[in-house]
């Protein structure tokens, strides 16, 4: 069992002739994931991959044809808002946009879209997702997860890939991989992500990983504390980065005294979770749940 993505998830690559797109394609491909079409303008009715994956001019287009209901996003960010929008027009319930870089202004207006018409968003400035053994939608190694029931969600993309990987070195697997992303304006957050994993009867724990910045996390402890059912091990980031400084992601940067590692720790253990010091001490937590 998963959340968001399976192996039946049928995938539209935007941006799919970029240098980016097409390998990560290829990787995808490999993996086991269906992707369906590909979509830049221009291009339409050319094949790329071997001669394995159909190009359209447009979203709708591809949809039309391949039923796809997932896109990823490989777009620049000058163009990225746009893609997501043709995206969520063309009728997909689900958008993963890896692309970093877009101006929060421009998510701003991207995000309310997207609300209005009860689309998903996974990222931007994310890794995507990984179901071990199904899919993956995105850029996360395939080769470092196995199925399990271990659901693992994460604002930052290397620990969530140093993560999966102890977790699976530890002999244990993984549900679902979810990287949310660290923009401050971005899709689906700790908490749709929490309730996802806590509808799914095959995911027994959860690894929320956090970081610095805003007030995800201590969301996150309120809905953990009031709905959550399963257990949780997370690990907050940047718990040495100096108050007012950005640490990495947009959204991670601590001001007037809120959004502390310190706060978010306390939060969480106030909500009963098992805070790991370090991210290495995240499997240990987990093996002895």
């Amino acid at each position: 069992m998963s959340i968001l993505v399976n192996k039946n998830t049928n995938v539209v690559v935007q941006g799919i002739t970029g240098h980016e797109g097409l390998f990560h394609t290829e990787q995808m491909l490999v993996y086991g994931t269906r992707i369906v079409a590909g979509v830049r303008p221009g291009k339409g009715g050319e094949w790329v991959v071997s001669g394995k994956v159909p190009i359209f001019d447009t979203v709708s287009s591809a949809v039309e044809a391949t039923g796809a209901d997932c896109s990823i996003i490989f777009v620049p960010a000058r163009a990225a808002p746009d893609a997501i929008l043709e995206a969520a027009d063309a009728g997909i319930p689900l958008v993963v946009c890896i692309t970093e870089g877009i101006p929060v202004q421009d998510m701003m207006r991207v995000r309310k879209y997207l609300d209005e018409k009860q689309v998903r968003l996974i990222g931007p400035n994310c890794p995507g997702l990984l179901t071990p053994g199904e899919a993956k939608v995105g850029i996360i190694p395939g080769h470092i997860g196995r199925p399990g029931n271990v659901g693992v969600v994460s604002r930052s993309g290397t620990l969530t890939y140093e993560v999966i990987h102890a977790i699976t070195q530890r002999g244990m697997g993984q549900s679902t991989c979810v990287g949310i992303g660290g923009d401050p304006v971005h899709g689906l957050g700790f908490l749709e992500t929490l309730e996802l994993f806590e509808e799914d009867p095959h995911t027994d724990k959860i690894v929320l990983i956090g970081e610095i910045g805003g007030n995800d996390e201590e969301r996150a402890a309120e809905f953990i504390t009031d709905r959550l059912t399963k257990p949780v091990v997370a690990f907050i980031a940047g718990q040495t980065a100096p108050p007012g400084k950005r640490m990495g992601h947009a959204g991670a940067i601590v001001e007037g005294g809120t959004g502390t590692a310190a706060e978010k720790i306390k939060a969480l253990e106030a909500a009963g979770a098992r805070v790991a010091r370090h991210p290495e001490e995240i499997a240990d937590l987990l093996a002895g749940l």
